[in-house]
Protein backbone atom coordinates (compact mmCIF):
# COMPACT_ATOMS: atom_id res chain seq x y z
CA UNK A 1 0.00 0.00 0.00
CA UNK A 2 1.74 2.98 -1.04
CA UNK A 3 1.91 6.38 1.52
CA UNK A 4 -0.87 8.04 -0.30
CA UNK A 5 -3.37 5.66 -0.15
CA UNK A 6 -2.30 4.42 3.40
CA UNK A 7 -3.28 8.41 4.31
CA UNK A 8 -6.65 8.36 2.61
CA UNK A 9 -7.28 5.09 4.07
CA UNK A 10 -6.96 6.27 7.45
CA UNK A 11 -8.98 9.37 7.31
CA UNK A 12 -12.28 7.35 5.91
CA UNK A 13 -14.43 5.62 8.21
CA UNK A 14 -13.97 2.16 9.98
CA UNK A 15 -16.10 0.68 7.36
CA UNK A 16 -14.12 2.07 4.18
CA UNK A 17 -10.95 0.85 5.72
CA UNK A 18 -11.62 -2.37 6.26
CA UNK A 19 -13.21 -3.29 2.95
CA UNK A 20 -9.84 -1.70 1.52
CA UNK A 21 -7.61 -3.95 3.29
CA UNK A 22 -9.58 -7.07 1.92
CA UNK A 23 -8.97 -5.53 -1.60
CA UNK A 24 -5.53 -5.18 -1.37
CA UNK A 25 -4.38 -7.60 1.08
CA UNK A 26 -2.74 -9.91 -1.77
CA UNK A 27 -0.79 -6.86 -2.82
CA UNK A 28 0.85 -5.97 0.44
CA UNK A 29 4.02 -6.89 1.31
CA UNK A 30 4.46 -7.76 4.84
CA UNK A 31 1.50 -7.39 7.96
CA UNK A 32 -1.30 -5.15 7.70
CA UNK A 33 -2.09 -4.73 11.11
CA UNK A 34 -5.53 -2.61 12.12
CA UNK A 35 -5.66 -0.58 15.57
CA UNK A 36 -8.37 1.50 16.45
CA UNK A 37 -7.91 4.87 18.40
CA UNK A 38 -10.89 7.64 19.16
CA UNK A 39 -7.65 10.14 20.70
CA UNK A 40 -7.93 13.93 21.45
CA UNK A 41 -5.42 16.27 19.70
CA UNK A 42 -2.72 15.33 17.56
CA UNK A 43 -2.24 11.62 17.78
CA UNK A 44 -4.15 10.71 14.63
CA UNK A 45 -2.24 13.23 12.70
CA UNK A 46 0.63 11.93 14.27
CA UNK A 47 0.10 8.25 13.70
CA UNK A 48 1.99 8.17 10.39
CA UNK A 49 5.26 9.37 11.91
CA UNK A 50 4.88 7.34 15.44
CA UNK A 51 4.49 4.03 13.85
CA UNK A 52 7.41 4.83 11.03
CA UNK A 53 10.27 2.98 13.06
CA UNK A 54 8.34 -0.30 13.59
CA UNK A 55 7.23 -0.38 10.00
CA UNK A 56 10.80 0.29 8.35
CA UNK A 57 12.04 -2.77 11.43
CA UNK A 58 9.61 -5.25 10.82
CA UNK A 59 8.23 -4.60 7.01
CA UNK A 60 4.56 -4.70 8.61
CA UNK A 61 2.34 -1.93 8.07
CA UNK A 62 -0.10 -0.45 10.74
CA UNK A 63 -2.99 0.87 9.78
CA UNK A 64 -5.38 3.24 11.88
CA UNK A 65 -9.28 2.76 12.15
CA UNK A 66 -10.08 6.48 13.71
CA UNK A 67 -12.89 6.30 16.40
CA UNK A 68 -15.33 8.65 17.93
CA UNK A 69 -13.44 11.40 19.76
CA UNK A 70 -16.56 10.09 22.42
CA UNK A 71 -14.79 7.35 24.67
CA UNK A 72 -18.56 6.01 25.42
CA UNK A 73 -19.33 5.76 21.81
CA UNK A 74 -15.64 4.43 21.15
CA UNK A 75 -16.36 1.87 24.13
CA UNK A 76 -19.45 0.94 22.49
CA UNK A 77 -18.36 0.19 19.11
CA UNK A 78 -15.73 -2.22 20.57
CA UNK A 79 -18.51 -3.59 22.06
CA UNK A 80 -20.07 -4.58 19.04
CA UNK A 81 -16.86 -5.51 17.44
CA UNK A 82 -15.51 -7.89 19.93
CA UNK A 83 -18.97 -9.68 20.56
CA UNK A 84 -18.74 -10.46 17.22
CA UNK A 85 -15.61 -11.96 17.35
CA UNK A 86 -14.64 -9.62 14.42
CA UNK A 87 -10.69 -10.87 13.15
CA UNK A 88 -10.51 -7.25 11.41
CA UNK A 89 -9.42 -5.29 14.03
CA UNK A 90 -5.96 -6.60 15.36
CA UNK A 91 -5.46 -3.55 18.49
CA UNK A 92 -6.90 -1.73 20.31
CA UNK A 93 -6.27 1.46 22.21
CA UNK A 94 -8.33 1.26 25.21
CA UNK A 95 -9.25 3.53 27.83
CA UNK A 96 -7.94 2.61 31.46
CA UNK A 97 -10.99 2.01 33.37
CA UNK A 98 -12.22 -0.67 30.40
CA UNK A 99 -9.80 -4.00 31.32
CA UNK A 100 -11.86 -5.54 33.74
CA UNK A 101 -14.89 -5.13 31.16
CA UNK A 102 -13.58 -6.21 28.04
CA UNK A 103 -10.16 -8.56 29.42
CA UNK A 104 -12.22 -11.85 28.05
CA UNK A 105 -11.70 -10.59 24.28
CA UNK A 106 -8.05 -9.63 24.77
CA UNK A 107 -4.55 -11.36 24.11
CA UNK A 108 -2.88 -12.39 27.96
CA UNK A 109 0.41 -10.14 26.75
CA UNK A 110 1.83 -10.88 30.59
CA UNK A 111 4.93 -13.40 28.76
CA UNK A 112 5.58 -10.72 26.14
CA UNK A 113 5.54 -7.36 27.76
CA UNK A 114 7.91 -9.45 30.90
CA UNK A 115 10.23 -10.19 27.92
CA UNK A 116 10.59 -6.96 26.57
CA UNK A 117 11.41 -5.76 30.69
CA UNK A 118 7.97 -3.57 30.25
CA UNK A 119 6.49 -4.96 33.07
CA UNK A 120 9.72 -3.72 35.42
CA UNK A 121 9.81 -0.36 33.65
CA UNK A 122 6.30 0.46 34.40
CA UNK A 123 4.72 2.56 37.31
CA UNK A 124 3.62 -0.51 38.91
CA UNK A 125 0.11 0.94 39.76
CA UNK A 126 -0.42 1.20 36.05
CA UNK A 127 0.53 -2.20 35.10
CA UNK A 128 -2.01 -3.44 37.83
CA UNK A 129 -4.87 -1.56 36.50
CA UNK A 130 -4.65 -3.24 33.43
CA UNK A 131 -4.17 -6.63 34.66
CA UNK A 132 -7.39 -9.03 35.53
CA UNK A 133 -7.29 -11.96 37.23
CA UNK A 134 -3.68 -12.06 36.77
CA UNK A 135 -2.97 -11.50 33.04
CA UNK A 136 -1.71 -8.08 31.60
CA UNK A 137 -4.66 -7.54 29.02
CA UNK A 138 -3.48 -4.43 27.57
CA UNK A 139 0.12 -2.56 27.68
CA UNK A 140 0.31 1.13 29.00
CA UNK A 141 0.90 3.78 26.29
CA UNK A 142 0.54 6.82 28.43
CA UNK A 143 -1.28 8.53 31.88
CA UNK A 144 -2.65 11.19 32.47
CA UNK A 145 -5.06 13.38 34.89
CA UNK A 146 -6.41 16.71 34.66
CA UNK A 147 -5.48 20.08 35.54
CA UNK A 148 -6.87 23.20 36.14
CA UNK A 149 -5.46 25.68 32.88
CA UNK A 150 -5.69 29.37 33.69
CA UNK A 151 -4.48 32.79 32.07
CA UNK A 152 -1.26 34.14 33.66
CA UNK A 153 -1.98 37.51 32.08
CA UNK A 154 -5.38 38.04 32.81
CA UNK A 155 -5.17 36.82 36.69
CA UNK A 156 -2.01 39.40 37.05
CA UNK A 157 -3.93 41.58 35.37
CA UNK A 158 -6.69 41.83 37.52
CA UNK A 159 -4.22 41.33 40.68
CA UNK A 160 -5.51 37.79 41.06
CA UNK A 161 -4.24 34.90 42.77
CA UNK A 162 -4.62 31.13 41.26
CA UNK A 163 -7.33 29.77 42.95
CA UNK A 164 -7.19 26.69 45.43
CA UNK A 165 -11.11 26.40 46.22
CA UNK A 166 -14.50 26.01 43.86
CA UNK A 167 -15.47 29.15 45.13
CA UNK A 168 -12.48 31.07 44.75
CA UNK A 169 -12.28 29.89 40.97
CA UNK A 170 -16.01 30.88 40.69
CA UNK A 171 -15.82 34.17 41.99
CA UNK A 172 -12.40 35.22 40.41
CA UNK A 173 -13.87 33.79 36.84
CA UNK A 174 -16.77 35.88 37.21
CA UNK A 175 -14.83 39.18 37.99
CA UNK A 176 -12.32 38.46 35.29
CA UNK A 177 -15.05 37.94 32.96
CA UNK A 178 -17.36 40.81 33.41
CA UNK A 179 -14.48 43.27 33.58
CA UNK A 180 -12.91 41.37 30.10
CA UNK A 181 -16.58 41.92 28.78
CA UNK A 182 -16.83 45.50 29.86
CA UNK A 183 -13.32 46.12 28.01
CA UNK A 184 -14.94 45.27 24.74
CA UNK A 185 -13.98 41.41 25.12
CA UNK A 186 -17.41 40.27 24.69
CA UNK A 187 -16.28 36.85 23.30
CA UNK A 188 -14.57 35.83 26.80
CA UNK A 189 -16.09 32.97 28.79
CA UNK A 190 -14.72 32.22 32.84
CA UNK A 191 -13.92 28.68 32.50
CA UNK A 192 -15.03 25.99 30.24
CA UNK A 193 -14.95 21.83 31.15
CA UNK A 194 -16.43 19.23 29.58
CA UNK A 195 -20.16 19.05 30.32
CA UNK A 196 -21.70 16.98 27.03
CA UNK A 197 -23.79 12.98 28.63
CA UNK A 198 -20.40 10.83 27.84
CA UNK A 199 -17.78 9.63 30.11
CA UNK A 200 -15.62 12.75 30.06
CA UNK A 201 -18.81 14.12 32.58
CA UNK A 202 -18.18 11.36 34.62
CA UNK A 203 -14.46 12.55 35.19
CA UNK A 204 -15.41 15.92 35.65
CA UNK A 205 -18.39 15.14 37.78
CA UNK A 206 -16.81 12.85 40.37
CA UNK A 207 -13.50 15.23 41.03
CA UNK A 208 -16.51 17.82 41.98
CA UNK A 209 -17.92 15.50 44.06
CA UNK A 210 -15.25 14.05 46.00
CA UNK A 211 -13.30 17.33 46.43
CA UNK A 212 -16.89 17.96 48.61
CA UNK A 213 -16.12 15.12 50.27
CA UNK A 214 -18.81 13.43 48.83
CA UNK A 215 -17.33 10.24 47.86
CA UNK A 216 -16.09 8.38 45.08
CA UNK A 217 -20.14 7.12 43.23
CA UNK A 218 -18.88 3.46 44.36
CA UNK A 219 -16.74 2.89 47.19
CA UNK A 220 -13.39 -0.01 46.54
CA UNK A 221 -15.66 -2.22 48.98
CA UNK A 222 -18.88 -1.83 46.81
CA UNK A 223 -20.60 0.49 48.90
CA UNK A 224 -23.04 2.37 46.60
CA UNK A 225 -22.12 6.25 48.33
CA UNK A 226 -23.33 9.16 45.87
CA UNK A 227 -26.50 10.07 47.40
CA UNK A 228 -25.47 12.37 50.14
CA UNK A 229 -25.41 16.17 50.60
CA UNK A 230 -21.95 17.16 49.84
CA UNK A 231 -21.89 15.15 46.47
CA UNK A 232 -25.33 16.94 46.02
CA UNK A 233 -23.67 20.44 46.91
CA UNK A 234 -20.99 19.81 44.42
CA UNK A 235 -23.24 18.83 41.40
CA UNK A 236 -25.75 22.72 42.38
CA UNK A 237 -22.12 24.55 42.44
CA UNK A 238 -21.69 23.21 38.87
CA UNK A 239 -24.97 23.43 37.56
CA UNK A 240 -24.82 27.43 38.77
CA UNK A 241 -21.58 27.97 36.24
CA UNK A 242 -24.23 27.35 33.30
CA UNK A 243 -25.14 30.64 32.06
CA UNK A 244 -23.09 32.61 34.37
CA UNK A 245 -19.30 31.45 34.21
CA UNK A 246 -19.75 28.93 31.71
CA UNK A 247 -21.69 29.13 28.13
CA UNK A 248 -24.62 26.91 27.98
CA UNK A 249 -23.00 25.50 24.99
CA UNK A 250 -20.71 23.61 27.89
CA UNK A 251 -23.72 20.90 28.52
CA UNK A 252 -22.31 19.82 24.66
CA UNK A 253 -18.42 20.11 25.14
CA UNK A 254 -16.06 17.71 25.60
CA UNK A 255 -12.70 17.82 25.61
CA UNK A 256 -12.12 19.22 22.33
CA UNK A 257 -14.81 21.99 22.03
CA UNK A 258 -13.52 23.31 25.76
CA UNK A 259 -10.03 23.82 24.23
CA UNK A 260 -10.67 25.62 21.45
CA UNK A 261 -12.83 27.74 23.35
CA UNK A 262 -9.67 28.13 25.21
CA UNK A 263 -7.22 28.11 22.61
CA UNK A 264 -8.68 31.00 21.07
CA UNK A 265 -8.23 32.91 24.08
CA UNK A 266 -11.92 32.93 25.11
CA UNK A 267 -11.75 31.29 28.34
CA UNK A 268 -10.22 32.73 31.55
CA UNK A 269 -10.17 28.79 32.89
CA UNK A 270 -9.81 25.55 31.51
CA UNK A 271 -10.05 21.54 33.27
CA UNK A 272 -8.18 19.51 30.50
CA UNK A 273 -6.31 17.18 30.53
CA UNK A 274 -2.16 16.95 29.59
CA UNK A 275 -2.30 16.99 25.73
CA UNK A 276 -3.73 20.39 25.74
CA UNK A 277 -1.13 21.92 27.38
CA UNK A 278 1.78 21.17 24.03
CA UNK A 279 -1.27 22.57 22.19
CA UNK A 280 -1.87 25.56 24.25
CA UNK A 281 1.65 26.72 23.53
CA UNK A 282 1.71 26.06 19.48
CA UNK A 283 2.11 28.89 17.10
CA UNK A 284 -1.40 29.39 16.29
CA UNK A 285 -2.47 29.31 19.70
CA UNK A 286 -3.93 33.00 21.05
CA UNK A 287 -3.09 31.68 24.73
CA UNK A 288 0.87 30.57 23.81
CA UNK A 289 2.84 31.80 26.79
CA UNK A 290 0.08 33.06 28.50
CA UNK A 291 -1.34 30.18 30.82
CA UNK A 292 -0.15 27.72 33.32
CA UNK A 293 -1.76 24.99 35.11
CA UNK A 294 -2.44 23.93 38.71
CA UNK A 295 -4.12 21.14 40.87
CA UNK A 296 -8.09 21.33 40.39
CA UNK A 297 -9.44 23.57 43.27
CA UNK A 298 -11.06 21.62 46.48
CA UNK A 299 -14.08 21.52 47.70
CA UNK A 300 -15.52 23.73 51.11
CA UNK A 301 -14.98 22.99 55.01
CA UNK A 302 -12.59 20.25 56.44
CA UNK A 303 -13.12 17.24 54.27
CA UNK A 304 -12.33 19.42 50.78
CA UNK A 305 -9.63 18.53 48.94
CA UNK A 306 -8.20 18.42 45.07
CA UNK A 307 -9.32 15.36 43.21
CA UNK A 308 -8.02 14.52 39.56
CA UNK A 309 -9.34 11.77 37.75
CA UNK A 310 -6.85 9.03 37.06
CA UNK A 311 -6.78 8.77 33.03
CA UNK A 312 -4.45 7.03 30.59
CA UNK A 313 -4.43 4.70 27.62
CA UNK A 314 -3.40 1.19 26.33
CA UNK A 315 -3.05 -1.06 23.87
CA UNK A 316 -4.92 -4.64 23.72
CA UNK A 317 -4.41 -7.15 20.80
CA UNK A 318 -7.66 -9.02 19.94
CA UNK A 319 -8.10 -12.51 20.82
CA UNK A 320 -9.67 -12.81 17.49
CA UNK A 321 -7.01 -11.40 15.31
CA UNK A 322 -5.20 -13.30 12.63
CA UNK A 323 -2.52 -11.41 13.03
CA UNK A 324 -1.94 -11.84 16.31
CA UNK A 325 2.59 -12.21 16.71
CA UNK A 326 2.68 -8.85 14.47
CA UNK A 327 -0.11 -7.28 16.71
CA UNK A 328 1.51 -8.32 19.49
CA UNK A 329 4.96 -6.56 18.35
CA UNK A 330 3.28 -3.53 17.61
CA UNK A 331 1.30 -2.96 21.07
CA UNK A 332 5.09 -3.85 22.81
CA UNK A 333 6.56 -1.18 20.63
CA UNK A 334 3.98 1.48 21.62
CA UNK A 335 4.34 0.41 24.59
CA UNK A 336 8.05 0.64 24.69
CA UNK A 337 10.38 3.59 26.15
CA UNK A 338 11.09 4.75 22.13
CA UNK A 339 7.26 5.34 21.39
CA UNK A 340 6.57 6.41 24.61
CA UNK A 341 9.26 9.48 24.35
CA UNK A 342 8.33 10.31 20.72
CA UNK A 343 4.35 10.73 22.12
CA UNK A 344 5.55 12.69 24.72
CA UNK A 345 7.72 14.94 22.88
CA UNK A 346 5.74 15.35 19.87
CA UNK A 347 1.80 15.30 22.04
CA UNK A 348 2.63 15.68 25.76
CA UNK A 349 1.40 12.99 26.77
CA UNK A 350 2.76 11.76 30.21
CA UNK A 351 4.73 8.54 29.96
CA UNK A 352 3.71 5.69 32.03
CA UNK A 353 7.68 4.14 32.20
CA UNK A 354 9.63 6.04 34.94
CA UNK A 355 13.11 6.50 33.37
CA UNK A 356 11.56 8.55 30.43
CA UNK A 357 10.92 11.67 33.18
CA UNK A 358 14.59 11.68 33.91
CA UNK A 359 15.05 11.97 30.48
CA UNK A 360 16.15 15.39 29.06
CA UNK A 361 15.08 15.59 25.53
CA UNK A 362 11.62 14.94 27.08
CA UNK A 363 12.02 17.15 29.90
CA UNK A 364 13.23 19.67 27.56
CA UNK A 365 9.81 19.56 25.58
CA UNK A 366 7.76 19.03 28.40
CA UNK A 367 9.58 21.00 31.40
CA UNK A 368 5.78 21.47 32.64
CA UNK A 369 5.60 17.46 33.81
CA UNK A 370 7.07 18.25 36.56
CA UNK A 371 3.53 20.74 37.60
CA UNK A 372 1.70 17.28 37.22
CA UNK A 373 3.31 15.21 39.96
CA UNK A 374 1.09 17.27 42.54
CA UNK A 375 -2.03 16.75 40.34
CA UNK A 376 -1.07 12.81 40.74
CA UNK A 377 -0.99 13.17 44.41
CA UNK A 378 -4.49 14.13 44.26
CA UNK A 379 -5.55 11.37 41.55
CA UNK A 380 -8.78 9.46 42.32
CA UNK A 381 -10.02 6.60 40.37
CA UNK A 382 -12.86 5.78 39.01
CA UNK A 383 -15.23 2.82 40.32
CA UNK A 384 -14.09 0.55 37.44
CA UNK A 385 -12.85 -2.11 39.79
CA UNK A 386 -15.67 -1.99 42.02
CA UNK A 387 -18.55 -2.17 39.36
CA UNK A 388 -16.48 -4.74 37.13
CA UNK A 389 -18.35 -5.64 33.96
CA UNK A 390 -20.91 -3.20 34.98
CA UNK A 391 -18.41 0.12 34.58
CA UNK A 392 -20.24 1.23 31.53
CA UNK A 393 -23.90 1.55 32.73
CA UNK A 394 -22.63 2.82 36.34
CA UNK A 395 -21.10 5.42 34.55
CA UNK A 396 -23.96 6.18 31.91
CA UNK A 397 -26.63 6.01 34.57
CA UNK A 398 -23.84 8.47 36.68
CA UNK A 399 -23.44 10.97 34.14
CA UNK A 400 -26.85 11.12 32.78
CA UNK A 401 -27.98 12.33 36.07
CA UNK A 402 -25.12 14.57 36.62
CA UNK A 403 -25.97 16.01 32.84
CA UNK A 404 -29.97 16.44 33.49
CA UNK A 405 -28.86 18.60 36.82
CA UNK A 406 -26.56 20.57 34.73
CA UNK A 407 -29.15 21.26 32.34
CA UNK A 408 -31.75 22.48 35.25
CA UNK A 409 -34.23 19.25 34.05
CA UNK A 410 -33.91 18.04 38.24
CA UNK A 411 -32.60 19.04 41.33
CA UNK A 412 -29.79 17.47 42.50
CA UNK A 413 -30.81 15.67 46.03
CA UNK A 414 -33.39 14.21 43.31
CA UNK A 415 -30.97 13.13 40.85
CA UNK A 416 -28.83 11.57 43.42
CA UNK A 417 -31.54 9.56 44.65
CA UNK A 418 -32.89 8.28 41.83
CA UNK A 419 -29.25 7.74 40.92
CA UNK A 420 -28.97 5.56 43.91
CA UNK A 421 -31.86 2.83 43.00
CA UNK A 422 -30.71 2.93 39.67
CA UNK A 423 -27.10 1.59 40.54
CA UNK A 424 -28.69 -0.80 43.03
CA UNK A 425 -30.27 -2.00 40.14
CA UNK A 426 -27.45 -2.35 38.11
CA UNK A 427 -25.10 -4.04 40.13
CA UNK A 428 -27.60 -6.40 41.90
Amino acid sequence: MTNGLKTAARRSSALAILVALGASAAAAQGVQVTIVSGAVGNAVANFDALVAPWEERTGNDAVLVPMPASTTDQFGQYRLWLAAQNGDIDVYQTDVIWAPQLAEHFVDLTEAATAAGLIEANFPSIIESQTVDGKLVAIPIFTDAPALYYRTDLLEKYGASVPTTWEELTATAQMIQDAEREAGNSEIWGFVWQGNAYEGLTCDALEWIKSFGGGQIIEPDGTISVNNPQAAAALEMAASWVGTISPEGVLAYQEEESRGVWQTGNAVFMRNWPYAYALSNSPDSAVAGKFDVAPLPAGPGPDGRSAATLGGWNVAVSRYSDNQEAAIDLALYLGSAEAQKQRAINEGNLPTIQALYEDPDVLAANPYFARWQEVFLNAVPRPSAPAGEDYNEVSTAFFTAVHNVLSGNTDAASALADLEVDLEDILE
